[in-house]
């Protein structure tokens, strides 16, 4: 019995050194992607007011923890029983992606003007809006885990691809909630020690660096949206992979294009007919 128990605690040791080897793989292969999700959902999570912001983004958490748990057995089974189902789930991703990328850019180039009559997003619309980016994320990243370890064995794929998928929620969550606390971390700081003094000096270095912070992650999260989308597509779509490759245009800027052109389709198919009545309302 002894023996017996002693040789089932080898077999978990090198299952857990399996799981770390390839988990190493995996996690360096879906770095981009994590990079992205950081970005989008930083950018989000910044546009609600300071004393709502962790509450919301302990909602986001939830919601981003449901969502790896429907997305890592679905994508498991999927793979295994019906691996053509993959393709076209990542298509319909990328064809969201695209049109919330290429909708915040047309909002940057013409701000729409202030409507007093209408109503500003709620609170719960806009946790459910970051819930969605972050499903369609989260599948690319559950993807991306298991093409890295579809070598191994099943029990091995398993526990990888949910422990990157648990890792990339709670390491995501986790440093958009310290970075939108950054300026309470630099009032505590600043406001421990003597004005003038190279402490203080960078506590309130770190609050006037928060709003720049914020802008700047706005910007990069509505152009990760459209990388991840365009990847999609580049990689999934053999077509446009020839394109890209035949005109020698580096890979980053053919998906780019790409998804700001597909994403201005679909905006356009969603949006225009909208266009169209509001202005025949108004004349």
């Amino acid at each position: 019995m002894a023996t017996g128990f002693f040789a089932l605690l080898d077999d978990i040791a090198m299952l857990m050194d399996d799981v770390s080897a390839a988990s190493k793989v995996a996690a360096k292969n879906t770095a981009g992607v994590l990079g992205d999700d950081l970005a989008v959902n930083a950018s989000k999570a910044s546009t609600f007011s300071s004393s709502r912001e962790l509450p919301v983004i302990w909602a986001i958490t939830k919601g981003s923890l449901v969502n790896k748990v429907i997305i890592v057995p679905l994508m498991l089974l999927l793979s295994y029983y019906f691996p053509e189902a993959i393709t076209p789930i990542l298509i319909l991703g990328g064809l969201f992606l695209s049109y919330e990328g290429a909708h915040g850019i047309w909002g940057y180039l013409f701000p729409h003007e202030k409507n007093e009559n209408q109503e500003p997003m709620s609170e719960k619309a806009k946790i459910k809006s970051a819930i969605i980016t972050d499903f369609i994320l989260s599948i690319e990243i559950v993807l991306i885990s298991l093409a890295s370890v579809k070598e191994l064995d099943t029990t091995t794929q398993i526990a990888v691809v949910s422990l990157i998928a648990v890792a990339a929620t709670v390491g995501v969550y986790g440093f958009v909630a310290l970075l939108v606390r950054l300026d309470d971390m630099g009032f505590a700081i600043a406001n421990d020690c003597k004005v003038g003094s190279l402490r203080h000096r960078f506590g309130m270095f770190l609050v006037r660096s928060l709003p720049y912070i914020i802008k700047i992650l706005s910007v990069v999260g509505v152009f990760a949206m459209l990388l991840v989308a365009g990847g999609i597509f580049v990689h999934n779509i053999h077509q446009l992979h020839e394109i890209v490759a035949l005109n020698h245009i580096p890979t980053l800027m053919g998906e780019l294009i790409i998804a700001l052109l597909i994403g201005a389709l679909v905006m356009l198919i969603i949006d225009g007919p909208k266009a169209v009545l509001a202005y025949f309302k108004k004349s």
